[in-house]
C-alpha cells in the first residue's frame, strides 16, 4: 500500500456536492492500494501514519505524530497512486488492485487506525470525489507499506 500524506490545518471530501468527510488539523491520506497488498499491510500502514512524526514540537522540530497530538485523519481511496508511469504518456494502472479487492484493504487501515485511537474520517469508495485541503508547512509525504 501506498499513501501521499499531507499534514493540513483542514481537509474535507465531498461527493456530489455532499462534504461526506472532513477533519480539521491532521493529516490527508490520500492511498492506494496494489494488487499484492493485504491485510498485514494495511495494518502495517495504520500504525506508520499515525505514528508518523511530521508534527512541530516545542522547538520547531518535526518530532511529534498525530497519536501524541490527538490528530485526526482523513482517508481518501486513490488507486491511481498504483500507476506505473515508466513506459509512454498513458499511466498503466494493471498494478492497482480492482476496488473488490481495494476495498476491504482500505476499511481494514480505517478500522486499525480507529483501533489505536484515531479519528478518521473518509471519503466514499467508487465515487467521484472532490478533496479540498490546506497543506500545512506544506508538508506533503510518500508513505510506504
Amino acid at each position: 500500500m501506498r499513501a501521499v500524506v499531507q499534514r493540513v490545518t483542514s481537509a474535507s471530501v465531498a461527493v456530489d456536492g455532499e462534504v461526506v468527510g472532513a477533519i480539521g488539523p491532521g493529516l490527508c491520506a490520500l492511498v492506494g492500494v496494489a494488487r499484492s497488498d493485504d491485510a498485514a499491510c494495511a495494518r502495517r500502514l495504520a500504525r506508520r501514519l499515525w505514528h508518523l512524526r511530521v508534527f512541530e514540537d516545542d522547538t520547531g522540530k518535526m518530532n511529534r505524530s498525530a497519536a501524541e497530538l490527538g490528530r485526526a485523519l482523513l482517508v481518501v481511496s486513490q488507486f491511481t497512486l498504483c500507476a506505473d508511469t515508466t513506459r509512454g504518456r498513458r499511466p498503466s494502472f494493471v498494478d492497482a488492485a480492482p476496488a473488490e479487492e481495494a476495498e476491504p484493504l482500505v476499511e481494514v487501515l480505517v478500522q486499525q487506525l480507529t483501533e489505536l485511537g484515531a479519528t478518521v474520517a473518509t471519503g466514499r469508495f467508487r465515487s467521484p470525489m472532490a478533496v479540498s485541503l490546506t497543506n500545512d508547512g506544506p508538508v506533503t509525504l510518500v508513505v510506504d507499506a
